[in-house]
């Protein structure tokens, strides 16, 4: 799979990148967001993304206490769940939190996680 840009001409996407599947917010029920927002772990990722500019957090700085395969299974609920954007970069996997368009489903819901006390 390629991709155009208007600089650079054609460019290959890697592989692993071409694996991810991004779920638009507007699929997403209200409960399967509260399912994924119910994990505390996954609301303190969101919660640096959102104190972050995006595709500057690899998945590897997030410091949270699982392991780096639960780690995972967290990036992949909220990537399902349309809270979550990955592209890869070189060896590492960047995120982007796709505030808009989770709060253009779900108005206030997002503002109540991020500001929420951890």
């Amino acid at each position: 799979m390629t991709q155009s840009t208007a600089a650079d001409g054609p460019v290959r996407t890697p592989a692993r990148t071409q694996s991810l599947t991004h779920r638009d917010p507007a699929q997403v029920s209200l409960q399967e967001a509260l399912d994924a927002l119910g994990d505390p772990v996954r609301r303190a990722i969101l919660r640096m993304l959102a104190d972050h500019p995006d595709w500057t957090l690899p998945c590897g700085s997030f410091e949270v206490p699982v392991s780096a395969a639960t780690r995972s299974h967290h990036f992949a609920v909220l990537r399902a769940t349309g809270l979550l954007e990955q592209r890869d970069t070189g060896p590492r996997r960047f995120n982007r939190l796709r505030r808009a368009e989770f709060d253009d489903r779900f108005p206030g819901l997002l503002d109540l996680v991020l500001h929420e006390d951890p």
